[in-house]
């Protein structure tokens, strides 16, 4: 196994422990697939489903990527319906020059989302 850590426990509809609730979190506010997440993590679905079924934890960068995207995705509940999020984060934003935010995420441009999740909040909009 890798280095991320093996626990036992029973499998559910939603989340099991925190990083469950993470997952759930981020699906939930943002509305994209759990298979988006892991391309957004730089990772497997089957990874995913682990992390989310309490069977194994992330490695310590996943860990804290997987936290500030659950953080983001409460953020963007704020503006925006689950459907709208989700497009919003797969469309080209001008203060991304053109890229969009989950390109930005999945290649450690985190900050950069996080930058413009700050200026929706002071009213400036892309």
């Amino acid at each position: 196994m890798s280095a991320e850590r093996a626990r036992s426990t029973p499998e559910g509809d939603r989340g099991s422990g925190a990083i469950g609730a993470k997952l759930d979190v981020i699906h939930e506010r943002v509305g994209i697939s759990f298979r988006e997440v892991a391309q957004l993590m730089n990772t497997t679905p089957e990874t995913v489903s682990r992390w989310r079924q309490g069977r194994v934890d992330p490695q310590p960068n996943k860990f804290k990527k997987l936290a500030t995207l659950a953080w983001l995705a409460e953020e963007l509940s704020e503006f925006y319906e689950p459907e709208a999020a989700k497009l919003w984060l797969f469309t080209p934003q001008r203060l991304l020059k053109g890229a969009t935010p989950a390109d930005r995420i999945e290649n450690d441009g985190l900050d950069d989302v996080l930058a413009l999740i700050k200026q929706l909040q002071d009213g400036a909009f892309a």
